[in-house]
């Protein structure tokens, strides 16, 4: 990769053509060529088109004489077009003005996935227990062939975060595993884009509807009802696609017994009664269940010694634990279900 300054936004800023690669130049060529590039894509086969999606994506800022310098070099002589930005936006938009809208989006979510020009250095920059997750249901000789051909340090990452049982078995797999034919890897890899890494790049994109989600989420009850219940009778489709994408106190409910425990962990047991103070007893019942016989009884008797308390406290004990739940989730450490915002609360 070229070395470069970083501008002001954060981006690098390319001034020296000569350190880029390949792609990268390929990608700058094609940007200062705007429309006129089309012809040029169309005779690119989909790997070139991947890796050159990829440069362009992360191209960032290139300077008017950078942008000469590569033009010169590639036709002899021409002027500056003037500095050009690489964006994943605008990437978009130039696949869009000449393929396919199904072939841009196969593209644009493999380039906001994981970075990595090969399937297997993408693997290797996914989080260990995302991709322990999809991992243990595949069977145990291709999970054995997937992380043969990662990193290894991340292959022991990923085999710790596997249910113990499976992951002996595929350590078994990985000792008697003899070099694994062309067309089984290919199938692998096609696979893994279609199945895993599509899925992936999909679910980290956020539209307008999941940042109004997590907008609302950080509302009192009253403030989200008020919102809803406005947004609803001016657009009834929006309300209910926002309210299906939040994730509610509730829906702590889905975590699996790890998740409950780390969680469990993570909350300040003052702030944890409160909280239950004003939950399902169905979500009592999952916390307590994780919890120590003794640990149980103590909360239970020191929730019983609250006595009544105002609901806002427990709409603010509440909402510190589903936000302390999403940093755990963004780290990694749990993985959350989807919101459904239909759930209510029992009080």
């Amino acid at each position: 990769m070229a070395v470069a300054a970083l501008a002001p936004n954060g981006r690098r800023t390319i001034d020296d053509p000569s350190k880029l690669e390949g792609p990268e130049k390929a990608a700058v060529i094609l940007m200062a060529l705007g429309e006129e590039q089309a012809p040029l894509w169309e005779m690119m086969d989909e790997e070139e088109m991947r890796v050159v999606s990829q440069a362009m994506a992360n191209l960032g800022n290139v300077t008017a004489s950078a942008v000469e310098k590569l033009i010169i070099e590639f036709v002899g002589s021409m002027s500056s077009t003037g500095s050009i930005m690489g964006s994943i936006e605008r990437t978009q938009r130039l696949l869009s003005s000449f393929l396919d809208e199904d072939r841009v989006d196969s593209i644009m979510e493999e380039l906001r996935g994981p970075a990595g020009r090969t399937m297997w250095d993408k693997l290797g920059n996914v989080n260990e227990v995302v991709l322990a997750n999809y991992l243990k249901n595949e069977y145990p000789q291709t999970v054995a062939v997937v992380l043969s051909k990662v990193r290894t340090d991340h292959a022991a990452r990923v085999l710790g975060s596997l249910p113990e049982d499976f992951s002996l078995e595929v350590v078994m797999r990985m000792l008697r595993m003899e070099p694994v034919q062309r067309e089984i890897l290919d199938k692998i890899e096609a696979t893994l884009r279609t199945e895993f890494m599509s899925n992936l790049a999909r679910t980290s994109k956020q539209d307008s509807h999941e940042l109004m989600a997590d907008i609302f989420n950080h509302f009192d009850r009253q403030t989200e009802a008020r919102f809803l219940t406005n947004l609803e009778e001016r657009n009834r489709d929006s309300a209910e696609k926002i309210r299906s994408l939040m994730f509610v106190f509730e829906d702590l409910g889905k975590l699996d017994p790890q998740g409950v425990q780390t969680l469990l962990r993570a909350t300040d047991k003052d702030q944890l009664g409160l909280a239950l103070k004003g939950a399902s007893d169905a979500l009592r019942d999952l916390f307590f269940s994780n919890m120590s016989e003794r640990a149980a009884k103590i909360l239970r008797e020191d929730m019983a010694n609250m006595g009544p308390v105002r609901l806002k406290d427990v709409e603010g004990a509440q909402q510190g634990m589903v936000n302390r739940a999403k940093d755990l989730a963004a780290q990694g450490e749990i993985l959350l279900a989807e919101g459904g915002g239909e759930d209510e609360l029992i009080y």
